[in-house]
């Protein structure tokens, strides 16, 4: 499911919330041609996994169903022939790419006035028809959308368009004017593509002599090109489909939170949110005319936050398949090394590259020894990493309180605090600037056998320098 279907689903979702209303999950495959085989079951996973419950739907009944639209087919056909009997709707018996006007997109009407004999003998004749709405040429169909304001479209604009195809089964635009009058829709939300095709959909309304619902168009989901420009999201932008997400690692609550925000601002500078919270707090009066910008580091930012708020032990269980460490000597130390990483990773895929300086030592420049604020050089890195190596080598203990009390003590022997002492040795250690904990953890995430290797390895490369 793409972001912007979810994003729709997601205001739809929490706007029904909100207003102690319905959300109604409806299955709109009345093009046939486009059908692919396990989409609904993708949409039943995504709404499920981005916890969207519907209160109605085909997989659980309700009031109005049935909820596939090509299980409802002979209800469009009667719906159709009623308007053709009312005169807003007409037969049309021409094959498709016939007629096209140069004066106008589309059709060119040739059918709206074929008298009834002439109607009659086509159909006794069995020609294929289809059938099209008879749209006014003249006057204007205006609404008041809850997001643009009041919209006013000439009717001379609009096409015929089709409402029933030669197969029997409806258009899209057709099947859900009928569908929502019928299981009593009051609020409609959809993407801004859909605002030239709603002055149709009213025009079917009144032409039926039903209420008309409440719109709400939302804004396009732009992405950042490499130049800086934005266009409309797509794959060219990265990930675009709430199932890549989840399989790069981000969370489906953080997705979830950070989707809400395209497009839609609450009244306080909140921008974390549980579902609940999203709920008590959505609002139409917050969703924006003008496009959102779909920013993947602001994601990442928004899922950090949530991972960090997790249960630690859930954190522990659905990150662990993430690092890759089955069988090496970080497996037993998995709890202590997830407690370093969940405030320090946006997303679970973060894990392996945060962590590989653990499983394999990387070349380093030197001149990482060199830090002003802890007025470190390669000189007295030398220095340190030599009374470290002394210190350590001593140590029997290797256990966590031990390696700080050691290195505690060290600092005092060195008249150092131990944040400058610590430099030195944690880039011999990771030969990285910023590592997920310090040296301390590092120590005993390594082991006393690989610390003292790679200690061992820096001095002899800073030494060189002296």
């Amino acid at each position: 499911m793409h972001i912007g279907n979810l994003r729709t689903a997601l205001f739809a979702y929490l706007f029904a919330k909100s207003q102690n209303g319905k959300f109604i999950l409806r299955i709109e495959d009345t093009d046939q041609g486009r059908y692919v085989e396990g989409a609904v079951d993708v949409i039943y996973e995504t709404l499920r996994t981005a916890g969207l419950i519907h209160d109605e739907g085909p997989d659980i009944g309700g009031e109005y169903g049935p909820y596939v639209q090509s299980e409802r087919k002979g209800i469009y056909r009667k719906y159709a022939e009623e308007l053709v009997a009312k005169g807003e709707a007409y037969y049309c018996f021409c094959q498709k790419g016939e007629k096209e006007s140069e004066s106008m997109e589309g059709y060119d009407r040739h059918c709206r006035n074929l008298s009834k004999e002439e109607v009659e003998a086509q159909l006794a004749a069995g020609k294929p028809y289809v059938i099209r709405q008879r749209i006014p040429l003249d006057g204007t169909t205006s609404w008041n959308d809850m997001v643009y304001g009041e919209i006013s479209v000439e009717n001379s604009t609009l096409d015929d368009q089709v409402l029933l195809k030669s197969d029997g089964m409806p258009t899209y635009n057709f099947a859900n004017v009928v569908d929502d009058h019928l299981m009593n829709i009051t609020h409609i939300i959809r993407g801004s593509e859909y605002l030239s095709s709603n002055p149709k959909y009213l025009l079917l309304y009144e032409a039926f002599g039903w209420e008309k619902p409440q719109y709400i168009h939302l804004p396009i989901i732009n992405g950042k090109n490499p130049d800086g420009s934005i266009s409309k999201l797509s794959k060219r932008h990265g990930a675009v489909s709430f199932q890549a997400l989840v399989e790069q690692g981000y969370l489906p609550e953080g997705i979830v939170n950070y989707i809400a925000l395209l497009g839609w601002s609450p009244k306080t500078d909140q921008e974390i949110f549980s579902m609940d919270e999203l709920i008590e707090q959505f609002s139409v009066a917050g969703v924006h005319k003008s496009p959102a910008v779909f920013d993947y580091q602001k994601l990442g930012w928004v899922d950090g936050q949530h991972i960090t708020g997790m249960d630690p032990e859930k954190f522990q269980h659905d990150a662990l398949p993430y690092a890759h460490i089955d069988g090496t000597f970080l497996e037993p130390k998995w709890t202590k090394l997830a407690t370093l990483l969940q405030s320090r990773i946006t997303k679970y895929s973060d894990i392996p590259e945060k962590i590989a300086f653990l499983l394999q030592m990387p070349e380093y420049d030197i001149d990482l020894y060199i830090h002003k604020k802890n007025k470190s050089t390669i000189e007295t890195s030398a220095v340190i990493l030599s009374r470290a190596i002394e210190c350590l080598t001593a140590l029997e203990d290797w256990s966590e309180e031990s390696l700080l009390a050691s290195m505690t003590d060290l600092a005092g022997q060195t008249g150092l605090k131990l944040g400058p002492l610590t430099w030195p040795v944690r880039i011999a250690l990771s030969g990285l600037a910023a590592t997920p904990g310090g040296a301390i953890d590092i120590l005993f995430l390594l082991g006393k056998e690989e610390s003292l290797k790679r200690l061992n390895a820096g001095l002899v490369l800073t030494s060189k320098e002296n």
